[in-house]
């Protein structure tokens, strides 16, 4: 009787045990390689001869805080890195080469952590070399660190075997996971920007590396110039940082330094698989010389750049040729002419020299992998997972500065952040999350419907929508307009002097599709309207235009239902 082949996960004939298993380690030295990491840890999915799977994290970046962190939410085992330098491993994982990898035991398989190999640091290996590609990193006493360098695209192994033919001969293609990831994610852009409340206005990422070159280091005003001069019912921004900057600051501080931007509806992707759901939702991109830029070009989203890459951008890498043929953003103003000139196909071109074998990294990599781990890879179909749907924090702004136009029964409405410098006709604010001093400057207060708990406390006070109406306008002695949310389609509206009334939203149908905007917008349209129409008698039916779309509104008295309805 044959002897079942070592770590092959054979069983003994009759011992009722497996053979002895294999065992991998996934060394991250920091949040942005743990995440790599955790895309490719599906290639040994299903399979029980892999016998564990354990993290490390490798010492000595400033960046590791984080990653620790990500490997808990994974629900992942960890080692810590002293225990993993005593005991050998089948196979070692690991998306940087720096750090004391050499000190383990076990062949290395060697990944990158972004895409391009386009950026050079200061004071960190050779001055005109990206680190995956840099002999400072790769060679351990002028032996190749890796037994297996896998790379995106057969341009990285010419440029590996310029600067370091021992490491190319180890190196072979194997394609980008996080691409595939949002490739397979496509068919769900709808429900990613469904997810994140974005309706029909455009979506625009802004897309920072880490480091002084950075979007953020080299225009910190940006985020705050975008939400305050954008139509608010137009566009919707969303900020994608390099983890490393989220590992640098912190969320505390970082959501104190984006402040302004994020109270004006900005969303803050998360830094693991968010970040590219967000990208793949989008409609526009503003970018630096970060590979986010690369990945939204290999998707055709149309791009404007923020910045270029200073010292840190190496020429003639594909984020450089990017770069430069991207229109530069001056300013806010420009944004909708900048992205009005994009050509999909061209950044499609653009982004080809940066990602090979589409739709098959997985694939490969698994094919590459157990052949170091001496195994026969699985047999059935492994597939890039799509993203989850984004999870983002509300983000709806408190408070507007509304400017609008009323021509007879049309209404045009614009709106921004109250902190904005253009011309409003009128504040209208959510007095339950404004500030006081603007729910005392605010002509127009609202208050949207907030989900009851299923069983309401044996003692408990509820406002009606007339009493709540009528309470915030003697709160509130000037302010002219109070409207509270009855549907999703019906609002309560009261006006100083003037019957209760009923505002009722139809939907703007476009293509086979109901478009909805904010019914808040709509109703600072209603108010601008009375405004000019203090009487307006028998039921009306007014056109409220918003970003472009024309939204038939009806007004009329309000049933006593209506009046008495609990909020």
């Amino acid at each position: 009787m044959n002897d079942p082949i070592a770590g092959s996960g054979q069983r003994a004939a009759g011992s009722g045990q497996r053979a002895v298993q294999k065992s991998v380690l996934f060394a991250a030295r920091s949040a942005t390689a743990l995440h790599r990491l955790l895309d490719v840890a599906p290639v040994f999915a299903g399979d029980g001869r892999i016998g564990h799977r354990r993290f490390t994290l490798v010492p000595g970046s400033d960046f590791g805080v984080d990653a620790l962190a990500a490997i808990e939410t994974a629900g992942a085992r960890t080692v810590p890195w002293a225990e993993a330098l005593r005991q050998p491993y089948d196979l070692v994982v690991a998306a940087s080469p720096k750090g004391d990898l050499h000190l383990l035991t076990g062949p290395l398989a060697l990944l990158p952590h972004g895409a391009g190999f386009n950026k050079s640091l200061t004071g960190e290996g050779s001055a005109d070399a990206a680190s995956g590609l840099d002999p400072v990193w790769l060679l351990r006493d002028g032996r190749p660190l890796a037994d297996l360098h896998g790379l995106a695209h057969p341009g990285q192994i010419a440029r590996l075997a310029a600067r370091c033919p021992a490491a190319a001969a180890r190196a072979t293609v194997v394609g980008d996971p996080v691409l595939d990831r949002m490739l397979a994610s496509l068919p769900r852009r709808d429900a990613y920007r469904a997810a994140l409340g974005t309706g029909d206005r455009r979506l625009i990422a802004l897309t920072s590396t880490w480091g002084p070159e950075s979007l953020l280091e080299r225009r910190p005003e940006l985020p705050a110039e975008l939400a305050a001069h954008l139509d608010c019912d137009t566009y919707q921004l969303a900020l994608i940082l390099h983890p490393n900057e989220h590992s640098r600051t912190g969320a505390y501080d970082l959501r104190q330094a984006l402040a302004p931007a994020l109270a004006s509806g900005m969303l803050l992707a998360r830094p693991y698989e968010e970040w590219a759901s967000v990208l793949v939702a989008a409609d526009g991109v503003i970018t630096d010389h970060g590979s986010t830029a690369l990945y939204a070009a290999a998707l055709g989203i149309p791009m404007a750049a923020g910045c270029d890459g200073g010292s840190e951008l190496i020429p003639g890498t594909p984020m450089a040729e990017l770069l430069s043929r991207a229109t530069v953003l001056d300013t806010a103003a420009d944004l909708e002419p900048v992205l009005a000139a994009h050509s999909p196909q061209a950044v499609r071109v653009l982004a080809a020299p940066a990602f090979a074998e589409r739709g098959r990294a997985l694939d490969r990599l698994r094919t590459e992998l157990y052949a170091l781990l001496g195994l026969a890879p699985p047999t059935a179909a492994i597939n890039a997972r799509p993203l989850p749907p984004p999870t983002p924090a509300p983000s709806t702004p408190a408070a507007f500065a509304v400017r609008t136009e009323v021509h007879g029964a049309d209404i045009s409405v614009e709106r921004r952040p109250a902190h904005t410098e253009l011309p409003a006709h009128h504040l209208a604010v959510e007095p339950e999350r404004a500030t006081v001093p603007q729910s005392r400057s605010a002509a127009l207060l609202f208050r949207r419907r907030t989900t009851r708990p299923e069983r309401i406390a044996p003692h408990s006070v509820t406002w009606t929508a007339a009493g709540w109406t009528a309470r915030t306008l003697a709160d509130h002695p000037g302010r002219r307009t109070a409207a509270v949310e009855l549907s999703a389609s019906r609002w309560l509206l009261r006006r100083a002097q003037m019957p209760l009334l009923t505002v009722r939203i139809e939907g703007s149908p476009a293509e086979g599709t109901v478009v909805r905007t904010d019914p808040a917008a709509v109703l600072s349209g209603v108010h601008a309207w009375l405004s000019d129409n203090p009487h307006p008698g028998a039921p009306v039916t007014l056109r409220c235009q918003v970003a472009g779309r024309t939204y038939r509104t009806h007004l009329a008295p309000a049933g006593e239902d209506e009046a008495a309805y609990e909020l």
